[in-house]
């Protein structure tokens, strides 16, 4: 078995933090390429922000604007409500705090921030490998939808149909549309009025602004609501506020960017083809390989100052977010070298 021990760090609880590799591998900081999580190379372009979205507290006439763009960009049904979040990681681990007692099955493997946050919760979790199964096994359902890290991905029809079974007995379906704005056909929101769900939104992954920490939570008021009155009157920054607005209103540049990134993504896997690596899932952010010397790619990516993202719970596996357009000549000598 591979050593995937602490003092490696090899599995991260996330990607990024390359402060820490940095040091652990002495390569500086700025020489690192940074593939290790799923966001978009190329972000959202910045207009000037208003010193006053920093120096005021945010106002509840611009984040009720921000809901109602967010609204407008996910097909959010009328009965539905929206709350604005600092990040859909920081919503994820609310809601059991929120969510009917009972057990958790959660469609796995998938993003290990669910498990932790309903076990932080004293909920039992069980991980499960369909949505059948997770009827099955308990009132509450979590999934991702496309999936991180393999892309799995689940249509809306069946979704809702899982949502009628676990109301049924009192339950609740979670979706974690995190990746969502690459595939808006796999979307349950337009689909979700009066449904027994709740789906996350993350603003950062799509529009390549993680730093902003912006997202969204979407569902029945008796939840939603009582998550946006914890999170309070001023849930998110001015900054995020703004840009939120602006980005998730730009149409044109939301069509090209998916085109982008799927231009990106096919590069990428005909690079990890040629040098030999099993393609076992993707999204147009990320492609997972499997290779039974993950350990031995991983490092010699590492020697080239190429960072990716290795799991101890699948220690086969690797996923690889895409480089910028600048990056992929030097990926492509650095899996030559593996080859």
């Amino acid at each position: 078995m591979p050593d995937l021990s602490p003092r490696h760090s090899l599995a991260p609880r996330h990607g990024g933090a390359l402060t820490d590799v940095a040091e652990r591998y002495g390569v500086p900081l700025k020489d690192w390429l940074d593939l290790s999580t799923g966001i978009n190379p190329h972000p959202y372009p910045l207009s000037a922000i208003s010193q006053a979205d920093f120096h005021r507290l945010p106002d509840p006439a611009a984040l009720a604007a921000l809901i109602g763009t967010a609204r407008t960009a996910y097909g959010v049904p009328a009965q539905s409500t929206v709350a604005a979040v600092p990040g859909s990681d920081f919503a994820l681990r609310l809601l059991p705090l929120l969510a009917p007692t009972g057990d958790v099955a959660i469609l796995s493997p998938t993003y290990s921030g669910h498990a932790e946050a309903w076990r932080a919760a004293g909920r039992m979790v069980w991980p499960v490998a369909t949505l059948e199964e997770g009827v099955r096994t308990a009132p509450i359902v979590v999934l991702v939808n496309p999936n991180n890290p393999d892309g799995r991905s689940i249509q809306p029809e069946e979704l809702i149909a899982t949502a009628r079974t676990v109301a049924a007995r009192g339950g609740l379906l979670v979706v974690d549309e995190a990746f969502g704005d690459i595939a808006p056909a796999l979307t349950v929101l337009p689909h979700s009025a009066g449904e027994r769900m709740v789906v996350l939104r993350s603003f950062g992954k799509f529009y390549g602004l993680a730093g902003l920490r912006l997202g969204f939570v979407i569902g029945p008021d008796d939840l939603v609501g009582r998550m946006r009155d914890l999170v309070g009157d001023w849930p998110v920054s001015g900054p995020a506020i703004t840009i939120g607005r602006q980005a998730l209103a730009d149409s044109a540049w939301q069509i090209a960017a998916r085109k982008r990134l799927l231009t990106a993504r096919v590069l990428l896997e005909a690079l990890l083809t040629k040098a030999g690596l099993e393609i076992v899932g993707e999204t147009d952010l990320f492609v997972l390989i499997r290779s039974p010397r993950s350990i031995a790619v991983h490092e010699s990516l590492v020697r080239d100052g190429i960072w990716t993202r290795i799991f101890a719970d699948q220690p086969d596996r690797i996923r690889i977010g895409l480089p910028p357009d600048d990056g992929f000549e030097r990926l492509a000598k650095a899996l030559a070298r593996i080859a």
